[in-house]
């Protein structure tokens, strides 16, 4: 896992992904090295949560119906026949096929499940009974599982049985309502913002029943809801709505409790700019060159700022318009003011600073060449390096199951 071990494709290289960094599959880090979890996962949820587990160190053994996890037909776009979608979120995997309807295929699974430490799901909970693969029954088989199910609206409750996708709890959970210009219709989120939040609740709860086993040797049955990951997002808009009855409406994002804390538009190109403390008020106006407007009283607090934000915002932007986005952002940083650029997804994914600290990157198993976006946690200065690209479909059956074979045979023997 050394930097060293990064190295440049020629920038004129016609695809944007061999214009990133390329980076060798490596031994990753290992936090959790000696943990075994199955996958039996699909879509982006459940993979994004054991990749996560799986860049920290725990081997993931994915199990694959036949016709594979969903994602693999995601697309366009698809890079040498792999969905973009897919390989995003299933590095250091081993892909199983295993038909868990038949008799054969369900041996296999309980084999396999006495040879792990965590087991991941994302079937409706009709489901996981049908196929023999809820927490009860596999309580019976592993007593000391740690059983995790990912589902649109929990194992319990009225809307347990209900079929979901991430646009279905961003509906649920208010964030579409509050995303978009005011006279816009409400808007999803431009990411799988549920699928990825529930996906990264279920890795740290993995994490803290793992501890919790150390210490005690039980297992826990974790449920995680698209819906409830979502609605927790909105955690300061539902407390500010409880406690003041004030029932919060789109405003293109301009109506944060932080007076000023918005999009500005310069000469050139738009900022974002955040003067979140009294502190930040007064070096801007400082930075600007009006040091007298830090300090008029009606200004005083951000509750005085709130009520006049018209008026501020209004002045600010005059202001912003004399010059072009690049050396406001130069004042701003000699100033220590938050602000930034509104990143187009392209001028992100090539950002030299993202790139340096390993969060975007090729990366190269072999022949195999894929973009990847790193797990953006360093530990120890060192940022992730995935283990093996993402697996074709069954690429590891036969190594796993022959395994599984020869175990039970020296079992049988002794």
């Amino acid at each position: 896992m050394k930097d060293a071990s990064v190295v440049k494709i020629s920038d004129q290289a016609e695809a944007p992904w061999l214009r990133l960094p390329v980076r060798d599959v490596g031994d990753g880090f290992q936090l959790l090295a000696g943990y075994t979890i199955l996958d039996l996962t699909t879509s982006v949820a459940g993979p994004y949560g054991t990749m996560l587990l799986s860049d920290f160190g725990a081997d993931v053994i994915k199990v694959e119906r036949p016709n594979g996890d969903d994602a693999r037909r995601w697309g366009p776009p698809f890079l040498n026949g792999h969905s973009l979608w897919f390989t995003a979120v299933n590095r250091n995997k081993k892909s199983v096929v295993i038909d868990m309807t038949g008799d054969e295929g369900r041996s296999q699974f309980r084999e396999l499940l006495l040879q792990v430490d965590v087991l991941f799901c994302n079937q409706p909970l009709d489901i996981q009974r049908k196929l023999g693969i809820d927490y009860e029954t596999l309580k019976t088989i592993k007593e000391d599982l740690i059983f995790v199910a990912i589902t649109g609206f929990g194992l319990d409750g009225e809307r347990a049985e209900l079929t979901c996708y991430d646009l279905i709890a961003e509906g649920y959970s208010g964030v579409m309502d509050l995303t978009g210009a005011a006279d816009s219709a409400p808007q999803k989120i431009g990411a799988p913002a549920a699928d990825m939040l529930a996906g990264q609740d279920a890795a740290m709860a993995t994490v803290v029943a793992l501890l919790n086993h150390q210490r005690s040797g039980k297992g826990a049955k974790i449920d995680v809801s698209l819906a409830e990951s979502m609605a927790r997002f909105l955690t300061c808009r539902i407390s500010s709505y409880l406690g003041s009855g004030e029932v919060p409406t789109r405003s293109g994002g301009t109506d944060s409790v932080i007076a000023i804390y918005q999009s500005f538009n310069t000469a050139d190109e738009p900022l974002n700019l955040g003067l979140g403390s009294d502190a930040i008020w007064k070096r801007f106006w400082h930075a600007v060159g009006e040091p007298d407007y830090a300090e008029r009283p009606e200004f005083r607090s951000n509750a005085d700022r709130r009520l006049r934000r018209g008026e501020i915002v209004a002045d600010i932007q005059r202001i912003l318009l004399d010059r072009k986005r690049g050396q406001w952002l130069d004042v701003f940083a000699e100033a220590r003011i938050p602000a930034g650029p509104l990143n187009r997804v392209d001028e992100a994914a090539h950002d030299q600073a993202f790139q340096q600290r390993g969060l975007f990157f090729t990366l190269k198993d072999g022949e195999q060449l894929l973009p990847q976006v790193g797990l953006g946690i360093r530990i120890d200065g060192e940022s992730s390096t995935p283990r093996s690209a993402p697996p074709t479909l069954g690429q590891h059956t036969e190594d796993i199951l022959s395994a599984l074979h020869r175990s039970k045979a020296g079992a049988s023997s002794r």
